[in-house]
């Protein structure tokens, strides 16, 4: 079979299944998890049945292979945000509030229903642990500097940071999950560090009181 209608075909399964994951995400979000169909979904994403069975066997394995792109495109831009700012403290605060507005948007869109299904996810845990080992070794480089305390083990702390901005889904504004971050950041400043105003994040620009670098 010649390469371009390889690519061809390819192009169209891609943009198929595509589609019915973001017509089922939608469905969800509208109607809550157990009240979505595969007839629903079907047509939402102008496909047939039978089309819609070629990909998935049920709503849930959609659901899951939606969650799936999801959490690799989230730890895609969280990577991206460490590797623009400059400097461990920047780099560490740059994470902290993009992982707490990507909570915050996650939740607002998709509700709690969806979140609790997503949770047994077992590419959740693996997508947890991945963001755990980012923001210890941020955490660690940052107490080798005299940045970030150092009492306390990095491993623990990064613990802490996640955990606390896990509640930013349940937050009304993008203000209060700044003012969470700045709380929860506050907590891994070395002792006698003072504030300093800060540039906002680029994807929230404008919006963002990303927490204040200490004045050394």
């Amino acid at each position: 079979m010649p390469k371009l209608w390889n690519e061809t075909i390819e192009a169209h399964r891609r943009a198929v299944r595509d589609a019915i994951l973001e017509s089922t995400a939608e469905l969800a979000a509208e109607h809550g998890v157990r009240s979505v169909t595969m007839s629903q979904i079907a047509e939402k994403a102008g496909i047939g049945r039978a089309t819609l069975y070629k990909y998935f066997s049920d709503v849930e394995s959609i659901l899951l292979a939606w969650h799936e792109r999801q959490i690799t495109g989230h730890l895609g831009y969280l990577v991206e945000v460490r590797d623009q700012a400059d400097g461990t403290y920047e780099r560490l605060a740059a994470v902290l509030e993009a992982f707490a507005l990507v909570s915050r948007e996650f939740r607002g869109h998709h509700g709690t229903e969806l979140a609790a299904l997503l949770h047994r996810d077992e590419q959740v845990a693996h997508a947890q642990q991945q963001l755990h080992d980012m923001v210890r070794d941020l955490v660690a480089e940052g107490a080798q500097a005299g940045e970030f305390r150092d009492d306390v083990a990095p491993d623990e702390l990064a613990t802490y940071c996640l955990h606390a901005l896990t509640a930013s889904g349940a937050l009304s504004s993008d203000a209060a999950v700044h003012r969470l971050v700045e709380v929860t950041f506050s907590g891994l400043r070395a002792s006698g560090h003072a504030q300093v105003d800060r540039k906002p994040t680029a994807r929230h620009e404008g919006h963002s009181h990303r927490p204040h670098r200490p004045d050394h």
